[in-house]
């Protein structure tokens, strides 16, 4: 009877020591050494659109801060202490964070605890760190020896060779880094599909050349987070994405050619067909437009056909612009800018924009310019079938 007594008198105290847990807010109590001539400590709330500031306190003459908030969803936080010292986190009501950093430790090294998630978010904070130092040197290493031989010859177009050499040994070692990191982010978002941390890390990517990993990653975690706005932002994008996504069918459409006469997609059944998107307006489009004449040269005659959809409302401007720049394929547009039809159902939002149609009608690639148009045709025509 003497042993059931204490056991339940430990099982009442325990379950007053948890009835009495604040799970309307959560705390972060920090503590800061070698904090110097910082006397504030701010705390900054994460959205898919940025970051703002929710909260600031003075650090304490022992270097300790504390920040109660409420927080009606699970979210990503920022402390920020002086102009470089950042630290993440993610929190939510109930929770009872940790937090401690020396700011004499330039790597900004931090400890945290009472949150798993928090956890997971450094973790990629590390992996991402290690992989912005590597493409940083190379960087530097680049542009060191830029400098050098714009400095040192005075023939332009000699250092114009030059510097084009010298990218062309650098880009592989930025391409390997970057592809690399990329690679090590996707792993981390797949792994933490129920942590925001695997959210957050996944935006860090750029979204055109991951799309279908974003479809398919809003596609598994609709169900989760439902009341954080962010997430469901992402989601609900991705959905409306996701029909005009590589390995989808290309929707059809109807539009009007130069002559005024009907052009459809469906015309091009059957055939590779790369459908621009651009404007005699559009800077970036017209300085593109030279590399697309140039591998439309080469392909032409192995299958590629090119659907140049413009955005202009000017009909001569743009009649112009195809001219001048020699753009020999066919045309049409809308004449409504980004509300035509066309431009609607393609969800464009910027230009220039293109899509990659095989002989089957889907989508086998979007937004490919400069090198990278050039490297998908090589692969695509001149790789035994």
């Amino acid at each position: 009877m003497r042993k059931n007594f204490f056991y339940c008198c430990i099982v009442a105290l325990l379950a007053m020591v948890y009835s009495c847990k604040d799970t309307k807010s959560f705390t972060i109590s920090g503590i800061i050494t070698n904090p110097g001539s910082i006397k504030k400590v701010y705390l900054f709330q994460g959205d898919s659109a940025g970051v703002t500031m929710v909260d600031s306190t003075n650090l304490g003459e022992d270097g300790k801060f504390k920040f109660r908030r409420q927080a009606p969803f699970v979210n990503l936080y920022d402390i920020r202490v002086g102009n470089s010292a950042v630290f993440d986190l993610v929190a939510k009501n109930g929770d009872d964070i940790t937090f401690s950093t020396n700011l004499s430790d330039t790597t900004h090294t931090y400890t945290i605890k009472g949150s798993d998630d928090s956890e997971k978010i450094k973790e990629f904070n590390r992996i991402y760190n290690v992989y912005t130092a590597k493409i940083t040197r190379i960087y530097n290493d680049y542009d060191g020896q830029a400098r050098d031989i714009t400095q040192q010859s005075r023939d332009t177009i000699v250092a114009r060779r030059r510097l084009d050499s010298l990218i062309s040994i650098f880009r592989p070692r930025y391409t390997k880094e970057t592809d690399a990191r990329d690679k090590e982010i996707l792993k981390f978002a797949e792994d933490n599909k129920s942590s925001l941390a695997g959210f957050f890390a996944l935006n860090v990517l750029d979204q055109n050349k991951y799309e279908q990993q974003f479809v398919a990653y809003a596609n598994d975690i609709r169900d989760k987070f439902k009341d954080n706005p962010a997430v469901q932002r992402f989601v609900r994008a991705m959905a409306e994405v996701a029909p005009i996504s590589v390995g989808h069918k290309a929707p059809d459409f109807t539009t009007s050619g130069l002559d005024g006469k009907p052009v459809k997609l469906s015309d091009y059944k059957g055939k590779y067909v790369l459908v621009d998107f651009w404007a005699s307006w559009c800077g970036p489009c017209r300085a593109e437009n030279p590399n697309v004449v140039k591998q439309y040269a080469a392909f032409k005659s192995k299958g590629l056909n090119i659907l140049g959809i413009s955005l202009d409302v000017n009909k001569a401007e743009w009649q112009a612009a195809i001219n001048k720049d020699k753009l020999t394929w066919n045309h049409a547009s809308d004449l409504k800018r980004f509300d035509g039809p066309t431009e609607v159902l393609y969800h464009i939002q910027a230009i220039p924009s293109n899509f990659m149609i095989d002989p089957s009608g889907t989508i086998v690639a979007k937004n490919i310019t400069g090198g990278d148009l050039e490297e998908f045709l090589n692969k695509t025509f001149n790789t035994p079938q």
